[in-house]
């Protein structure tokens, strides 16, 4: 039986959606009243699995889901051995450096050597900051990042931007985009070769769904 591993919060609903489209129904998750993180769809055709958004390419990297959805930026920042096959084209948003209105900062290049930066996306900020070869420190932040620069414990932070408001409203600024971002189907490498669960028909089924969205 084909298993599909589905992200909780922001991805969710559209997710659902996406796999509707193609006839697996997973709205069960949408029911505040549910409790459940495992279920069958409603044609019993397949399983899903809601978890965190970090955790869903460890389920299909480990083979416990065959398919699943997740944003490009999980992907970039945790590296996971899996098989990157279609741009959904949505939850579109983008990684970015960003400091306070009022700093003297333009550019990232204009940090200071070994300045400190605020971040939930650790390895993301430091293959940027490698790739400018500018050393600064990386500071692991896993709450409100904004407060970094606005305690003056970090000179900038990296971080996921989607309208900005949250930047604004805080006295932020972005100075550079690292990468655009959108939800990703990933898949379980073995099972996909192999066609495991008739994964290739899914997988063209979705892509399809998305191309006659588009």
């Amino acid at each position: 039986m084909l298993t599909v591993a589905l992200p909780k919060g922001e991805l969710l609903k559209n997710s659902i959606r996406l796999l509707q489209s193609v006839g697996l129904d997973f709205g069960a998750f949408l029911d505040s009243g549910n409790r459940q993180l495992q279920i069958l769809d409603s044609s019993e055709k397949a399983k899903g699995l809601l978890v965190r958004a970090q955790d869903v390419p460890v389920y299909v990297e480990y083979g416990q889901a065959q398919l699943g959805i997740v944003g490009y930026d999980v992907l970039r920042e945790k590296k996971p051995q899996v098989a990157h096959l279609v741009d959904l084209q949505f939850g579109q948003c983008r990684m970015s450096v960003a400091v306070k209105q009022d700093s003297s900062y333009s550019s990232p290049l204009e940090l200071p050597p070994h300045g400190r930066v605020a971040s939930k996306y650790v390895n993301c900020a430091r293959d940027f900051f490698h790739g400018l070869d500018l050393p600064v420190e990386i500071v692991p932040l896993y709450g409100s990042v904004e407060l970094g620069p606005i305690t003056g414990m970090s000179e900038a932070i990296v971080d996921l931007v989607s309208t900005g408001r949250t930047l604004r409203e805080n006295g932020l600024v972005e100075i550079e985009v690292l990468f655009e971002s959108t939800a990703r189907l990933i898949a379980h490498p073995l099972s996909y070769r192999l066609n495991t669960g008739n994964l290739h028909d899914w997988v063209e089924q979705l892509r399809f769904s998305v191309l006659s969205a588009v």
